[in-house]
């Protein structure tokens, strides 16, 4: 038969445990911040992206000390478009890296921050932005999910490929 004290030992010992392996898998698994490109190339939902920041030799710039906010196509949203538009892209290097700097503005904008009205993106065009409720569009894209750490910035996931206006 235990003791009063064995007992509150192996109690103590078990809590011990519990509260360790609790604290050691929250911290194990906690992903750690890496510039955007590392993070856009760690999402499986954003490999096109990554595919193509690295066709277009945006990697570089988009691992430099920022601060950035990026709106990424996810793959799906790639999908949606027509083959031959993505053909077109691959061979314009110089079209790809419009469209692609299209979806990254300068600053740091968490979707809490975002107000109605256009913000000016790396490619030198406007891009509207609004709000409704916890509802971010970009242009026509719903934005899929928010604030994405990186550490030179921050990373919307949006539901469809941005198109830079042709300069006229």
């Amino acid at each position: 038969m235990k003791t009063a004290l064995s007992i509150r030992q192996s109690v103590l010992a078990i809590s011990a445990a519990a509260v360790f392996g609790i604290t050691g898998c929250a911290t194990s698994q906690a992903p750690v911040p890496v510039a955007m490109a590392q993070t856009v190339a760690a999402n499986p939902q954003l490999s096109t992206l990554s595919a193509l920041l690295k066709s277009a030799g945006l990697q570089d710039a988009l691992s430099q000390a920022g601060p950035y906010t990026m709106f990424a196509p996810s793959n799906d949203a790639f999908k949606a478009l027509p083959q031959k538009t993505l053909d077109d892209l691959a061979k314009d290097p110089a079209r790809l890296k419009a469209v692609l700097s299209y979806h990254v503005a300068p600053g740091k904008l968490m979707a809490k921050e975002i107000k109605a009205g256009p913000v000016k993106s790396l490619h030198g065009g406007n891009v509207a932005l609004s709000k409704a409720g916890d509802f971010v569009l970009v242009e026509e894209a719903m934005v899929q999910q928010a604030d994405i750490a990186a550490t030179n910035g921050v990373i919307h996931m949006i539901d469809r490929v941005l198109t830079p206006v042709a300069p006229r």
